[in-house]
């Protein structure tokens, strides 16, 4: 008797998803509520789990494909799967002897085409970069799913392996012919789509433009050397550079409403709250998760909300509640070493604040030059909705809010 797996309940708004990897294949045994395929939607990817214990069944929908909610993917069949057998997927036909024991065997071809549909395309792009056979890589991700890094061990240890001994007679060695440099074509997620979309909407709806300005860190620095062990002993959280960066932000919000607000339709939509969007790197791609309620936050909650949703975009673990709404966002490029950025606004939000790498810089002060740890501050914003003055001054506001963190306290 076969069970239908289906497409779940996606999320408000969310109505089709693309097949991004099925983590089962025909064959093999799967538990009650085991996750058996991966679906990406527009903002995140959501697993699919066995409706009943049994075996794999038929994969009705490929990889790639796009399915809708309520849509039969795949079937779980009753029984166990027989002793000895193995995935359908992963068999391969082993090589036949050559007739004559005086010509070299043909070294086997690693299996690369029967187990690419259980990779991601950065494993399957390094797979065959490398020439390594998946079946003999031992994952070590989540359900014991191939990583990055497992076929890069494995091509080391491939390379510090001697040597085969010589054969009797020299097989002819392939070479690719001159000139040829190689191509490879892989789909963009459903993901990465939308963030194209999305991403070229804002470009063509809204009227972009980004203000300047720098920034002294010195006293944010060295509070936070001041407090850290004490923080991080108290809170359980370390004491970073974006809760000062949220709250500074939040009283430049409050004195500035335009820039935390959105257009809809002929109207303003003004937010009496900070819901702040993050942007973090996940495996797919870049995310944007949402901190609630920000305004009334300390500076430990805004740390461990950062903390516990960046761990969960590293472990694709986000839903779609986590990345829904968002009134202002922080995007800190500084992380990758970034000098100075122009960044883009997630719609329908009407800002963005671009943070950047913390370098030291000569500066005057009181007359004379000093050197002082300095970062470029950047706010993208909508035009239609903001005006220069207010982008302007918002900015100013927060850069004087980090320069002296006083104002963080007494709301100034």
């Amino acid at each position: 008797m076969s069970t239908e797996v289906k497409v779940p309940v996606l999320g408000e708004s969310v109505s089709e998803a693309t097949i991004g990897e099925w983590l089962k294949q025909p064959g093999e045994a799967v538990g009650l509520d085991e996750p058996i395929a991966s679906l990406e939607t527009d903002k995140v990817a959501i697993e699919v789990t066995a409706p009943v214990a049994g075996v794999m069944g038929q994969q009705i929908a490929k990889l790639g494909d796009t399915v809708a909610v309520g849509a039969v993917i795949a079937t779980v069949e009753d029984g166990t799967p027989s002793a000895g057998a193995e995935p359908v997927a992963a068999r391969a036909e082993a090589p036949i002897a050559p007739a004559s024991d005086t010509i070299a065997p043909t070294p086997a071809v690693p299996t690369v085409a029967a187990e690419a549909s259980t990779l991601s395309p950065a494993v399957r792009r390094a797979v065959l970069e490398h020439g390594i056979d998946p079946a003999v890589i031992k994952g070590t991700g989540k359900d014991g799913r191939i990583t990055k890094e497992d076929v890069l061990s494995a091509a080391a240890a491939k390379s510090a392996a001697p040597a085969p001994a010589a054969v009797t007679a020299q097989a002819e060695p392939a070479s690719a012919p001159s000139g040829s440099r190689g191509e490879e074509r892989v789909k963009m997620t459903r993901l990465r789509q939308t963030v194209a979309r999305r991403l070229k909407e804002a470009q063509n709806t809204a009227a972009l433009l980004t203000t300047f300005n720098d920034c002294d860190m010195s006293a944010v620095m060295k509070a936070r050397d001041t407090f850290r062990e004490s923080f991080e002993k108290k809170h359980g959280v370390r004491l970073g550079f974006m809760s000062f960066f949220a709250k500074a932000a939040c009283l430049a919000l409050k004195d500035f409403p335009a820039v935390n607000a959105r257009i809809e339709g002929d109207e303003i939509i003004y937010h009496p709250y900070v819901d702040l969007s993050v942007a973090v790197s996940a495996p797919n791609g870049l995310v944007v998760p949402v901190v609630r309620d920000v305004q009334a936050m300390g500076f430990a909650d805004i740390e461990k909300a950062i903390a516990a949703l960046g761990k969960k975009a590293k472990d694709g673990t986000l839903t779609l509640a986590d990345m829904q709404g968002g009134t202002f966002t922080i995007s800190n490029g500084g992380v990758f070493g970034g000098l100075m950025s122009t960044p883009i606004i997630n719609p329908p939000q009407s800002a963005v604040l671009g943070l950047h790498r913390i370098e030291d810089r000569p500066v005057v002060r009181d007359g004379q030059i000093v050197i002082r740890p300095m970062m470029y501050l950047a706010l993208s914003y909508d035009h239609r909705l903001i005006d220069g003055r207010e982008a302007v001054t918002a900015l100013k506001t927060i850069k004087e809010a980090i320069e002296d963190p006083t104002r963080l306290l007494i709301d100034l």
